[in-house]
């Protein structure tokens, strides 16, 4: 057997393992789930908001279209990976993650990986509630678009989680990446369309909001869900995507490779 193939083993193993974990704490799954409803908060203001007509374009099956896809793809996208690496780290735990025959990082992969199936389950109430209730005009009808919307879906969890293995990982280079992690959730909540469709955002600061990484952690997929690119604007923009996603990868295994070097020098 190939190095390769071990490797490969061993990760279907840990997302065998993982999943396992999952289905078994599927309460505390439920929990962390439940936490991020505020798309549904924010859909009683907007609706509300537009009952004397539409905003910027936008009336109220636009914005019950917006925010039930935000929640699906929020669901599927999130993680709360950088408590468990901040507990490990304090702990001592990553040092065996370091004595396991894959990165670390793999292995942060497939417990995340591994609660797909129950995060799959969350998104998908929401998802058929707005097709029964708002039907199929809202949303894209473009098999092409559909596809790359299953793509940027893929991108926006691969730049999320280099993200936050990212902050996570600077808990070995400081005491706690957790107030970094806060700061983090507040301006994602605001600049990646999660709070407010960022069409609602004054015109002269949009495009600069537009060339962050935000919108491709959630905005871009729900706007290619709901038909609001052509199939060449979804392109363009999915190339963005996966170049951020790469970038923060290597920024990731950089921050790694430091913490690791002051950790291990420290007697971590």
């Amino acid at each position: 057997m190939t190095p390769w193939q071990e490797r490969r083993r061993a990760y279907l193993a840990m997302l065998r393992v993982e999943f396992a974990n999952a289905t078994h704490y599927r309460a505390t799954f439920l929990v962390f789930a439940l936490q991020s409803t505020m798309p549904l908060i924010m859909l009683a203001v907007w609706w509300a908001a537009t009952e004397d007509g539409p905003i910027r374009g936008m009336g109220p099956g636009d914005f019950a279209a917006y925010y039930l896809a935000s929640l699906a793809v929020r669901q599927i996208t999130a993680s709360w990976l950088v408590w468990g690496m901040n507990g490990e780290i304090r702990g001592g735990g990553v040092m065996m993650r370091l004595m396991r025959p894959v990165h670390p990082f793999l292995a942060y992969s497939a417990e995340s990986l591994a609660q797909m199936p129950l995060r799959l389950l969350a998104a998908l109430p929401p998802m058929i509630f707005a097709l029964l209730w708002l039907g199929s005009a809202h949303f894209t009808r473009d098999p092409l678009l559909l596809g790359l919307f299953l793509v940027s879906l893929a991108g926006a969890w691969l730049c999320e989680f280099a993200i936050l293995v990212t902050i996570g990982t600077l808990g070995l280079l400081v005491e706690s990446s957790i107030a970094i992690y806060q700061v983090w959730l507040g301006v994602h909540a605001l600049l990646s369309g999660y709070l407010i469709p960022l069409t609602m955002i004054p015109e002269e600061l949009r495009g600069a909001v537009a060339l962050l990484p935000f919108r491709y952690l959630l905005s871009f997929p729900i706007e290619v869900l709901l038909g609001s690119l052509s199939r060449g604007e979804a392109l363009r923009n999915l190339g963005v995507q996966w170049a951020y996603a790469a970038g923060f990868l290597g920024v990731a295994l950089a921050v790694w490779r430091a913490g690791l070097r002051r950790y291990q020098a420290y007697g971590g």
